[in-house]
């Protein structure tokens, strides 16, 4: 196989417009090469990284199985405390959407839980965020509404006795 080619600095910009316009057109892959390449040659592109998470969580119901680990890996390169929180409550946001839009045995259980994670993680950026950004209030807001809309519910807590309390009752 070949190497990949390099694009130059100076068409960063351009090539991260058609990244976002790729998102746009649901093709989150095309989106990803871009930015994969724009990391290339500006691994700290702090828009990109964002941008790459994004067009990965954009693949969470249908593409590969890594996005969810490839996303969580880019976390940890964001700059910001706020964004780190913020863009984690994403990942388990859409996670969450993407099992319980999917639906079969379980589903409102795993995606609640992955709703309720990505719920702290927006009470998290909330405390961290600037005055007027509400954007972590907003997401948190619609995983509720996703909640809702799905009957997301946590796990049955089980009533089982210990097993010395059964047999002493007998």
């Amino acid at each position: 196989m070949a190497d990949f080619k390099l694009i130059s600095r100076d068409a960063v910009p351009e090539a991260i417009e058609k990244a976002e316009r790729y998102r746009l057109l649901n093709e989150p892959w095309q989106a990803e090469s871009i930015c994969l390449d724009v990391l290339a040659v500006d691994p700290e592109n702090q828009r990109v990284l964002v941008l790459l998470i994004l067009a990965l969580t954009d693949q969470f119901q249908t593409g590969p199985s890594d996005c969810v680990q490839r996303a969580e890996s880019l976390v940890s390169k964001l700059q910001g405390e706020y964004e780190r929180a913020y863009y984690s409550g994403l990942i388990f946001e859409r996670r969450g959407y993407a099992r319980a839009s999917l639906g079969g045995p379980g589903s409102e259980t795993v995606a609640y839980w992955w709703i309720r994670r990505a719920m702290d993680f927006y009470e998290q950026a909330e405390r961290l965020r600037t005055p007027g950004n509400d954007d972590a209030l907003l997401r948190w807001n619609s995983c509720l509404r996703l909640c809702e809309h799905y009957h997301l519910r946590p796990e049955p807590e089980e009533s089982l006795q210990p097993f010395a309390q059964v047999a002493a009752g007998d």
